[in-house]
């Protein structure tokens, strides 16, 4: 993907806070509350909990929320059960995209999800023909003002990374998925901030988006999908042009 839509996604995902406050902050709850119920309240020792904490770190969710939200997992009284799953998809102008979900009825999401897809150009892709073209990787990005780009790779590095970009806004840290909590903590401890860290998918084929009419038909099926209760993210192989970052 193009080294803008890496910023792109952090500045957008800061924007929407405020437009969509009320919305992010019951999807981070609900997170948290199934992170907590399949592993328990301790972020040291649950992963999933410990970036859905970072996350709430970053839309400004207050304590009150998260706190209400741990109860939620560990309280005896919740007895709903949630399922992960990933849809392949291919939207407009042949973009290809992955659709991670948690849902307590598959069967009302895969309806509400195949409805948004109809009216927007998009279709459910034949397994493994999307997953293909995307690569599982742990991703921090750091802006220049937060961290010395030599002492940022030797630490990245000696952590396990797999590979360090320097770029005009600031760093890219790739790891394997099974070494990012070691380097993503090697990184907090010495107070260097994140502005995303995560387990992501990166396309290892991108689609050029150069048509406005292409883009806006992208742009709103993902607005579409991302706005769906149950979806936690959606990652697509879209390249979007400079301006549309």
């Amino acid at each position: 993907m193009a080294g803008h839509s890496r910023w792109a996604k952090v500045k957008n995902f800061k924007g929407a806070i405020d437009a969509k406050r009320g919305k992010i902050f019951a999807k981070l709850s609900k997170e948290i509350t199934i992170a907590t119920k399949l592993a328990g309240a301790d972020p040291d020792m649950n992963p999933r909990l410990r970036m859905a904490l970072f996350k709430c770190r970053g839309a400004n969710m207050p304590n009150d929320n998260i706190d209400r939200a741990i109860k939620k997992g560990t309280g005896g009284g919740e007895t709903t059960d949630f399922v992960d799953l990933t849809y392949e998809v291919y939207g407009p102008n042949g973009v290809a995209m992955l659709v991670e979900l948690s849902t307590d009825n598959r069967n009302r999401t895969a309806a509400e999800i195949r409805s948004i897809l109809t009216k927007s150009g998009g279709s459910i892709a034949t397994a493994g023909s999307v997953t293909r073209l995307f690569q599982r990787k742990g991703q921090m990005i750091i802006s220049r003002d937060a961290a010395n780009e030599d002492q940022l790779m030797e630490i990245a590095l000696e952590a396990g990374a797999e590979d360090f970009k320097a770029e005009a806004e600031g760093y890219e840290v790739l790891t394997d998925p099974i070494h990012f909590e070691a380097v993503h903590k090697q990184i907090e401890a010495k107070e260097i901030k994140c502005a995303s860290a995560e387990v992501t998918y990166l396309p290892t084929i991108t689609v050029p988006l150069t048509d406005p009419t292409a883009v806006s038909a992208v742009t709103k099926l993902t607005d579409l999908l991302e706005d769906h209760e149950d979806v936690k993210e959606v990652y697509s192989n879209a390249e979007f042009p400079e301006a549309a970052g």
